[in-house]
């Protein structure tokens, strides 16, 4: 499956998204009556060719007829639940939609229930990120990544007043991503649904390397002169480890916690897993005076260290985070895809030391199997297990008979 790599060189917005989705091979018809889905009457799908800094871009409008202007977060939710989408997507639009609502009610002091979304509770708003998001989940994308985000300067014009850019709600739900300021003259760059897409999708920086499938450029609405103001997303295969990069420098962080409860500890180590750490471990550990505690250990990039040791201060109670330089030897893998009961079914390939291979199928898609067919967990397993093991026999042998090695 694909990863997705979001290049916001020009900012980001929910439909900027969507035109760059377009482009990469979303079903323009789909988009055309997402509304309808939605169950949003009238509402019609403009989708049109223009150009951004001589570059042809996908632009996607909505034309809206009169609608309330806003909506509590309790409506949007009755909303999307009602729209048919994937359980998945249905969830990450909640995060997203309840992150947007977290983040202006901590800026103007008010629970998120009672915050009233005024752009973001907009009909445009609501299809831009429910559209997205299902958007991704159409084309089979495993994993987003996202890099440095261009912000923009100067002020806007919001329903709170003149607000600076980025406006302060839209640069919480940006933390603990990589951003800059400007270009000069740009004014807003991110909006809410660009900045909340990013916050519930982006799993952290691109990768070191990739392999480019097909790419797509997503207009925003200006068109600055001699820069095209657009968002660039590319669809790739990741580079797994191959043998003769089996040991990477990484960077362990750690800290000790023994005054948070365990509910908010594990939707901690959640978003600290989305936002990029390659791995994530909590062991219980005897703090002083007794008191029972969790040690958190994260290992990242370390290109990504800082940011997770923000993000571990931002969503833990810890006042102290340990880092050291570590190395990691890892197994050349790869994900490969054998049929069980008709149905599709990933498994994780390694490479052993001697040659040999092994392969364990995905627990979600095992899951997904054993619901559609009625069968037990473990056969659905065993039978995509043996199919794995058949597989590998059949790539390590060439057809001459011999194995890998020989």
């Amino acid at each position: 499956m694909p990863i997705a790599i979001l290049d916001p060189f020009s900012g980001i917005s929910g439909d900027m998204t969507l035109g760059a989705l377009l482009q990469v091979g979303l079903d323009a018809d789909w988009l055309r009556a997402l509304p309808a889905t939605l169950g949003l009457a009238d509402v019609g799908v403009e989708i049109r060719e223009v150009l951004r800094g001589e570059i042809v871009c996908a632009k996607v409008d909505f034309e809206i007829p009169p609608q309330p202007h806003g909506r509590h977060i309790a409506e949007i939710r009755e909303l999307v639940a009602r729209s048919g989408a994937p359980a998945g997507v249905r969830d990450r639009a909640d995060r997203a939609f309840t992150a947007i609502a977290g983040a202006e009610g901590e800026i103007h002091g008010m629970p998120p229930e009672q915050v009233h979304l005024h752009e973001v509770g907009a009909v445009d708003a609501i299809l831009d990120v429910v559209g997205a998001i299902w958007g991704f989940e159409k084309l089979g994308v495993d994993r987003i990544h996202c890099g440095t985000i261009a912000l923009g300067d100067g002020t806007v014009k919001a329903a709170h007043g003149i607000l600076p850019v980025p406006a302060p709600a839209t640069l919480k739900l940006l933390e603990g991503h990589r951003v800059r300021p400007g270009p000069e003259g740009a004014g807003e760059l991110v909006t809410p649904t660009g900045a909340a897409l990013v916050r519930v999708l982006s799993h952290g920086a691109p990768p070191a390397e990739y392999v480019p499938i097909r790419s797509g450029f997503g207009a925003g609405t200006k068109d600055f002169r001699g820069r095209a103001n657009a968002l660039r997303i590319v669809l790739a295969d990741a580079v797994e480890a191959s043998e003769g990069d089996e040991v990477a420098s990484l960077v362990e962080l750690a800290c000790d916690i023994d005054d948070m409860s365990a509910e908010y500890l594990a939707a901690a180590g959640d978003r600290l897993r989305e936002a990029g750490a390659l791995d994530l471990v909590m062991i219980s550990s005897t703090m002083k005076r007794g008191r029972p505690g969790v040690r958190v250990e994260v290992l990242c990039k370390a290109v990504d260290a800082t940011r997770l040791e923000d993000l571990l201060f931002a969503e833990t109670t810890t006042i102290g985070v340990r880092r050291r330089s570590v190395q990691r030897r890892s197994l050349p893998r790869d994900v490969i895809c054998v049929t069980v009961l008709g149905h599709d079914v990933r498994a994780k390939r390694v490479m052993l030391p001697d040659g040999s291979r092994r392969a364990k199928p995905e627990l979600a898609d095992v899951e997904r199997v054993a619901l559609a067919t009625g069968r037990a967990l473990q056969d659905i397993f065993r039978l995509a297990a043996i199919e794995a093991e058949r597989h590998s026999d059949r790539q390590g042998t060439d057809n001459t008979g011999r194995g890998p090695g020989t």
